[in-house]
């Protein structure tokens, strides 16, 4: 299987343990939490990533069950650089101030629908993360 078809099968596998981590077992408590200071926000954190990457664990499992060769170096590493930067991230100051460098405040302050520029701006953040995480994995089996 070429590194194209892997990292392919990677990021589809990732992006889609992304969403079921962000979205569905994120916690309410995890998601208010873990940008506040303190243990609070340190503890809320790590349980919003534990959550994430078991479901991003499973999503590669499940690529390991249909035969997709994946090396443990490689999940290894795009998980580290998953959790990483999804930590990061999510403390959500460094999305706030990309925003700001790139005069796009009034972007992230906008709300509507449920939806605002700055959680459209750490989703895509995010995936930016999984491309460069898939790349990892399939670069490095």
């Amino acid at each position: 299987m070429s590194e194209a078809a892997v990292f392919a099968a990677v990021f589809a596998a990732l992006f889609a343990g992304h969403h079921l981590g962000d979205h569905v077992f994120q916690t309410h408590r995890q998601a208010t939490g873990k940008d506040g200071r303190g243990w609070p926000a340190w503890r809320a954190m790590a349980g919003h990533l534990a959550g994430y990457h078991a479901c991003q664990a499973a999503t590669l499992a499940g690529l390991c069950a249909l035969g997709v060769p994946l090396s443990a170096a490689g999940a290894a590493a795009a998980l580290g650089f998953s959790a990483a930067s999804h930590a990061f991230l999510d403390r959500r100051w460094p999305v706030r101030g990309l925003l700001r460098l790139l005069g796009s405040a009034p972007f992230a302050a906008r709300a509507g629908g449920g939806i605002n520029g700055m959680y459209l701006a750490d989703q895509s953040l995010h995936v930016g993360c999984l491309y460069v995480s898939a790349l990892l994995l399939a670069l490095l089996r």
